[in-house]
């Protein structure tokens, strides 16, 4: 098999009742599968009923992001594995141009078409935009999305451009390097544990890539909502212990001290605007990483110096203190 579309479900009935006819529709010459990650709902006999022709792999627990995708991808045999979210509307040729790409240059390990926001088809989506990038304190932002600034698509980054991360939310990747870097970190449950994927993907000498031939329309927040206090207790915990696995050695305590400050600040401004819960999260976020950090870091390997693709800046000072608010005003 050359490529399986694997959407991961969980609950999500009336969205694979939206979502799923386009990509069935748009995804010629694909196999495609849905990994029902331990599902309450009546997903399954719906797909059943309605979409006999998609492959159905059964997980009996909701294992997560991480965890459902490595288990159901165990029992799926391709060259290039489409981990889709459920929630996103493909377009006609999404897959071609980005199989292409991979296919001509095998150091690439995975790669993201260009990712619209659902709702207002000309802005970039959060989670992906064109291209994912990290600065030196491993704060996650893309080309077309900086923080909470969406830029509109000009044709701007219609190229092919290597990047330091591809998002979760339409990720192709070689099934071979996959295993070979050791699939999503199961600890991290869901958020960012793909950008910790291609962060050991490149400590193995792979590239990552963003496709802008290849369009995608996300809806985003489909299982956590963006203020669940979970949601935030999860991105601050993760980001740290990303941070922990593949940093190299003698910058790790620099750059973890600056960032549990920054994340302080972050806190105190959850607090002072009445978000409690959020202000508890990040810290039980910091307790966790605390009084874990020593099996955190037992998963070190392989760490290269300097890798490509991170922002030798903060992103934090630029965007809050001077105004830098889109991609192009970076320096990179």
């Amino acid at each position: 098999m050359k490529a399986a579309v694997v959407i991961l479900n969980w609950n999500g009935k009336k969205i694979l009742e939206q979502f799923l006819p386009s990509v069935i529709k748009y995804s010629a010459g694909a196999t495609v599968f849905v990994a029902d990650n331990g599902s309450t709902d009546d997903s399954v006999s719906f797909l059943e009923e309605n979409f006999p022709q998609v492959n159905i792999l059964r997980s009996a627990e909701n294992k997560g992001f991480a965890g459902g995708y490595n288990e159901a991808l165990k029992h799926v045999k391709a060259e290039y594995f489409i981990l889709l979210n459920s929630d996103v509307e493909v377009t006609e040729g999404w897959i071609k141009p980005i199989i292409d790409l991979m296919d001509s240059d095998n150091t690439i390990a995975a790669c993201q078409p260009k990712v619209r926001m659902h709702s207002n088809k000309q802005l970039f989506e959060y989670a992906g935009a064109a291209g994912g990038f990290i600065d030196k304190y491993g704060y996650p932002f893309c080309r077309g999305r900086v923080f909470e600034t969406l830029e509109e698509d000009k044709g701007q980054y219609n190229d092919n451009c290597e990047v330091f991360w591809a998002t979760g939310a339409c990720m192709f990747v070689r099934s071979e390097v996959f295993f070979e870097a050791g699939g999503f970190d199961e600890e991290f449950f869901a958020h960012m544990e793909e950008i910790d994927l291609c962060w050991r993907m490149k400590n193995l000498g792979h590239k990552i890539m963003y496709c802008g031939s290849s369009t995608v329309y996300h809806v985003g927040g489909g299982t956590l909502q963006k203020s669940n206090p979970y949601k935030t207790y999860l991105n601050f915990r993760n980001n740290l212990m990303m941070l922990i696995k593949n940093t190299e050695g003698f910058k790790l305590f620099r750059v973890l001290f600056v960032r549990v400050v920054l994340d302080d600040v972050a806190q105190l401004k959850f607090l002072l605007s009445g978000n409690f819960k959020d202000f508890l999260a990040v810290l039980h976020a910091q307790f966790y990483v605390f009084f874990h950090f020593f099996k955190i870091r037992k998963k070190r390997k392989g760490i290269k110096e300097n890798v490509s693709g991170v922002y030798n800046h903060s992103i934090v000072a630029d965007y809050f203190l001077r105004g830098k608010k889109k991609f192009s005003d970076l320096d990179f």
